[in-house]
């Protein structure tokens, strides 16, 4: 597999400046989860908030919070391929920081992330 480097100008070329929409859909739970998180579960950011009307899951503080630092640039425009979470500009996948058992009682989430529409 050939590695890809990008420079300042390669950069700019992959970003969509902007504020995106981005559903969290639960791909797979690896046990059993303790926010009860099961496939096909949703979260909707728009922009800045995550509006409690268009979720059908609970929100957990755990992976929200070891998905923050990916979700804020690909929030504003930043391909998934740089960020490391997918091989496709809009979509990408983020797990849970819950490692599972044998490790924990919990599970491990993974979440497949999508870049919906532009809403600035």
């Amino acid at each position: 597999m050939e590695e890809t480097r990008y420079t300042r100008h390669s950069y700019y070329s992959i970003v969509k400046k902007g504020i995106y929409e981005v559903v969290l859909e639960v791909a797979e739970v690896r046990g059993s989860c303790a926010a009860g998180y099961r496939p096909g579960d949703r979260l909707v950011i728009n922009g800045f908030y995550i509006n409690p009307k268009e979720c059908g899951a609970r929100i957990c503080i755990h992976a929200l919070t070891a998905m923050m630092s990916l979700l804020s640039p690909f929030i504003h425009g930043v391909s998934a391929k740089p960020l490391g979470i997918g091989d496709r500009d809009d979509e990408g996948y983020i797990q849970c920081p819950d490692p599972g058992k044998p490790y924990t009682c919990g599970a491990t989430v993974i979440f497949r992330v999508k870049r919906g529409r532009k809403l600035v």
